[in-house]
């Protein structure tokens, strides 16, 4: 055999970065060289564009051919025998690169946008051939290689070339859409990596296993735009929130799949009333008990209910029936599964490296190195494919908090100062910053919501007046302050009076949703339900009266599923819901209460229209502490738009009891949760009230025990 120059050894010992520059088509001496690397064939031939046959010399025994085409011919195929079998198939090696110079320029700049057009598997045509391009990010390896399906999974036949700063491209002829793939890497020093999964896969395999599948998806069916206005602040915003895994199931305990889910999920959604639902992750994600909050593959739709196209169908079966469609998104950490983006090429990359920066203590997951422009951008487009490609209508981000602090959830000296010497996330603060600018920019429909813990100022306030920029936040102080004050035992409820006011002080600093979430019924909290004291009448009186007060409250809502049905026990990931519950009245009373709020919430516009806006608030009563009794005025727009809430959390009835309103005339009790049709007392005022005329007129009102009215003016 010919000496071989050390280019070749790098190629057979799949360690070369840019097979092209050796293996493919090469004019050398007056002579059109072709050089193939085909393991395990025992013979090749490359066939001209004219049909002209040239034999290849095998030049060394791992399976390197070399030989010549007659000139003038500048596409070829190739012709190998592997044992008994002839194969004629296209040169990978023969192909022009996939990315352009431009892509390259913004993909080093980070401003792509649409990452998700040029990284990952996409099926295209080149030189009028079909087949996949592949293209991954992984700058400080040696060697990368796709393997899959088209090629026994043997890295040697297809190792790819870099360009640009690290972006590893090939286009495989005739690999295609369903085939299997992952990337074989060799890191900065040798070592060979786990297989990887693609981080821009648009479709996974079901877990356990975890290869990427190639998917089409600029071919992914549109679903239809959502209401127009869905998100607005003066709209009613009532989220319903889902963990498709479990809200129902087979007979057999087996997942609904998503077009299963668009049958049902949706009409149910509608005739509860709820303008949105709200999907816990979707994105692909290992392990089951995580919810879907430690993703793996951020681009793919989780493969355990179906396929893409059959979570497109879901998006638009909701909006068929009118219903926005939020998903949890997690930008903050992910976990250190072996195929996942970890040590992806060989060293931290989408990771810090120092683990007082780089892992969470409380996850035991990776926190995104968001310093690094590739990382931001890899997640802000992220986002953008969400609202392009499915149509979703807004995104609310997990645990904004542990992104803002450095030292979240950390020990004293576990954590690493900014610049400035401070606790600040600076890079964390910009790339939210970004994510929220981009998202309004590209998608003014759309909305982002922050679950962020702490009084970090100006959450959902615009980027260009210092804000983070979201279009709402998460109330999680109301949501702590009225869940202690409802679980207490209506005798010491006077001693907790402020946890009820204390929540209209700041209300209106952020454009508020007040959330009843999956955290909130898990990890030994008990139910909503179990939280209420008392004796079974006076449980489901106080979960009826403190729904109401929180529909009568300013800011958007949010009830977890199960919540409308006053599920009895803890949220279980793996079992559906407690749909049986249903059957008794006491239950069934409290989802035709939540039906009956809903539509009271979108109906009166007092109730919605100033959400966020502190002239539409007004305390009436505040200080009857020592009956347990709130009242306050929501206002609309119009100045005849109101509606006057008052809750009494006492087990007392109350008559003769006094309010002083705006107007004189007749008042109609829209709402009563004592009604006997959600399993009350059927105390109250017969409809309405009338408030007699004069210098400031005044209701006199039957207060039901444990529960709470709504009264608007006749118009």
């Amino acid at each position: 055999m010919p000496k071989l120059p050390a280019e070749a050894y790098a190629i057979i010992e799949g360690r070369h970065s840019d097979p092209f520059h050796y293996l493919g088509l090469h004019p050398e001496g007056g002579k059109s060289v072709v050089r193939a690397f085909l393991p395990e064939a025992s013979n090749v031939e490359a066939v001209g564009e004219h049909g002209e046959v040239a034999p290849l010399d095998r030049v060394h025994e791992a399976g390197l051919f070399v030989g010549a085409l007659p000139n003038g011919s500048r596409r070829y195929q190739l012709r190998a025998k592997f044992g008994d079998s002839v194969v004629e198939f296209e040169d990978a090696y023969r192909f022009p690169p996939i990315l352009t110079d431009f892509d390259l320029y913004l993909l080093g700049e980070g401003t792509h946008q649409r990452l998700y057009d040029k990284l990952g598997a996409h099926p295209m045509t080149l030189d009028g051939v079909d087949g996949i391009g592949f293209v991954v990010l992984a700058p400080n390896a040696r060697r990368v290689s796709v393997v899959g399906d088209f090629n026994f999974w043997d890295a040697r036949r297809h190792p790819m070339r870099v360009r640009g700063v690290g972006y590893w491209e090939l286009f495989i002829p005739h690999a295609k859409a369903g085939d299997h793939y992952k990337f074989d890497i060799v890191g900065p020093h040798g070592h060979q990596l786990p297989l990887k999964s693609d981080p821009m896969a648009f479709a996974t395999e079901v877990r356990p296993k975890t290869a990427s599948i190639v998917f089409d998806e600029a071919n992914l069916p549109r679903p239809r735009p959502a209401p127009d206005g869905v998100n607005a602040l003066s709209a009613p915003m009532s989220i319903y929130e889902v963990h498709l895994g479990s809200w129902r199931r087979k007979s057999d305990d087996e997942w609904l799949t998503y077009r299963e889910l668009a049958e049902q999920l949706p009409a149910y959604v509608r005739d509860m009333g709820f303008t949105h639902v709200e999907f816990l992750p979707v994105n692909e994600h290992p392990f089951d008990g995580s919810w879907g909050y430690q993703p793996t593959g951020l681009y793919a739709p989780t493969s355990r209910f179906g396929s893409p196209d059959d979570f497109a169908a879901l998006v638009d079966a909701c909006h068929r029936e009118g219903i926005g469609v939020l998903l949890d998104w997690v930008p903050g950490h992910f976990p250190d599964d072996p195929h996942g983006l970890g040590h992806f090429d060989g060293t931290s990359f989408y990771e810090h490296a120092n683990p007082l920066q780089g892992r969470h203590l409380d996850w035991g997951t990776l926190i995104y190195n968001y310093g690094r422009t590739e990382v931001m951008n890899f997640l802000v487009s992220n986002a953008l494919f969400w609202l392009e490609r499915y149509a979703i209508d807004g995104l609310r981000v997990d645990a904004v908090a542990s992104m803002l602090y450095l030292d979240y959830s950390r020990p004293p000296g576990a954590w690493i100062p900014n610049q400035y010497g401070g606790r600040e996330n600076i890079e964390a603060i910009a790339f939210l910053r970004r994510f929220n600018t981009e998202v309004f920019a590209r998608f003014p429909q759309a909305t982002t919501a922050a679950e962020e813990s702490t009084a970090w100022p100006q959450v959902s306030r615009p980027v260009e007046f210092g804000g983070l920029g979201f279009g709402y936040k998460w109330n999680m102080g109301w949501m702590h302050d009225t869940l202690n004050y409802i679980s207490k035992d209506p005798i010491y409820r006077k001693h907790h009076h402020g946890e009820i006011l204390f929540g209209l002080h700041y209300a209106f600093s952020e454009n508020f949703i007040l959330p009843l979430s999956h955290d909130e019924v898990v990890h030994g909290k008990r139910s909503i339900l179990g939280r209420m004291p008392g004796d079974e009448w006076q449980r489901f009186a106080n979960l009826r009266a403190y729904y109401s007060f929180m529909f009568g409250h300013p800011g958007k809502k949010l009830l977890f599923m199960g919540a409308e049905i006053a599920q009895s026990r803890e949220w279980n990931h793996d079992q559906s819901l407690d749909w049986h519950l249903l059957e008794y009245k006491n239950h069934s009373g409290i989802q035709a209460l939540i039906r009956d709020l809903n539509r009271l919430y979108r109906a009166v516009p007092a109730l919605h229209q100033m959400d966020c806006d502190q002239a539409g608030f007004e305390w009436l009563i505040t200080d009857d502490a020592n009956r347990n009794t709130f009242a306050w005025m929501r206002k609309g727009f119009d100045e005849h738009s109101r509606c006057l809430v008052i809750v009494n959390f006492s087990p007392n009835v109350y008559r003769n009891y006094r309010v002083r309103v705006p107007f004189a005339g007749k008042w109609k009790e829209v709402f009563n949760s004592d009604s006997a049709h959600y399993g009350g007392s059927n105390v109250g005022n017969v409809g309405e009230v009338v408030a007699v005329d004069g210098k400031a007129p005044e209701l006199r009102l039957t207060i039901p025990p444990l529960a709470a009215i709504f009264l608007v003016p006749e118009s």
